[in-house]
């Protein structure tokens, strides 16, 4: 029997009845969720200033991944802009360069900033660190093009959430080992770290419907790792797994207090701190899984918003203020 579950904000909960929840996800209903059409750019992007572009790279295996390239227009932008790069949720089985893409667009609105998505292959087609690796494979091509994307190199902030958000602590462990690309921080969502799906938010969220539940995250981490044995899985894959958290970018990691991966991310927050590290960690009372994509303008979604805009603020202030770049509004 699953441990009992703190309570979901009210007003997410009223907005969460009617959304059509389940407990578990198996491949027909993947296949299903993988059919629906997604929203488009173009509606996204209206009523923006900002100029989108595609980039299709090359991988050693015969694969294309394709880069979502969005600037500012207009003459005043600036020469060195820092450069958000995504990783879209999704459990490592759905999604597109497309999803969430409204969270990093606001730092576009705000700072002014560069922001390429990578559409990393999902599992079950792509197993192992290939998702990793395309994520890494991409940055590299943003830090190597710099100039030409109007980049500053040393403001290059990998962003995610959910998969993405452990896709993008990936990144960083894998950075740090391979000794570049430099990343200047590590913006991780509601991020998705530990295949072990053990720990006590785990278990809450488990036997009973939920917007991500033990049940569904199990099924993530099976489409991309099979069934993997102790010393199988990398770090960059699943992250919790790093023994070691020195080193990295500074992190900003937020989650929910009702939600499944809330206590792999509060551990991760921790080791970080551990190494001698920089993490700032919002649990936000109530918050389910996702809650602040689903539902941006609940009073809960808005302040975490605004809270993950400030730190990037003060993170982006000295640089911005010596390249004339203006501040958060």
């Amino acid at each position: 029997m699953a441990p009992p579950r703190p309570a979901t904000d009210p007003e997410l909960s009223a907005l969460l009845a009617d959304l059509p929840l389940t407990t578990d996800l198996d491949p027909g209903m993947l296949a299903m969720l993988r059919a629906l059409p997604p929203t488009p750019i173009e509606t996204l992007l209206a009523g923006r200033a900002a100029e989108h572009s595609e980039v299709v790279l090359p991988t050693p295996d015969g694969a294309r991944i394709t880069l979502s390239v969005f600037r500012p227009s207009g003459a005043d932008r600036p020469a060195a802009a820092p450069c958000i790069y995504w990783m879209h949720g999704g459990g490592m089985v759905m999604g597109d360069r497309f999803s969430q893409i409204d969270l990093p667009l606001e730092w576009l609105d705000l700072f002014g900033a560069v922001v390429v998505s990578v559409d990393y292959r999902l599992a079950p087609e792509a197993t192992g660190t290939t998702p990793v690796d395309d994520c890494l494979r991409g940055l590299r091509w943003v830090v190597g093009h710099a100039a030409e994307l109007g980049v500053d190199p040393d403001r290059v902030i990998v962003a995610g959430a959910s998969a993405g958000g452990g896709l993008a602590a990936g990144v960083c462990l894998a950075a740090r080992e391979e000794g570049a690309p430099a990343i200047a921080a590590q913006v991780l969502v509601g991020p998705m770290l530990d295949h072990r799906n053990d720990t006590v938010s785990s278990h809450q969220y488990s036997g009973g419907p939920g917007v991500w539940t033990r049940e569904k995250n199990a099924f993530g981490w099976r489409s991309l790792l099979g069934d993997p044995t102790d010393g199988d899985v990398p770090a960059r894959v699943s992250p919790a797994l790093a023994e070691d958290l020195s080193g990295l970018p500074a992190a900003y990691i937020d989650t929910g207090s009702a939600e499944v991966f809330r206590d792999e991310d509060v551990a991760y927050a921790a080791g970080i701190w551990a190494a001698g590290g920089q993490c700032e960690l919002h649990v936000w009372s109530g918050g389910f899984h996702g809650f602040d994509a689903l539902y941006p303008r609940a009073r809960v979604s808005a302040a975490a918003r605004r809270t993950r805009n400030d730190w990037l603020a003060r993170l982006l202030a000295p640089a911005a203020r010596a390249s004339g770049l203006q501040g958060a509004r």
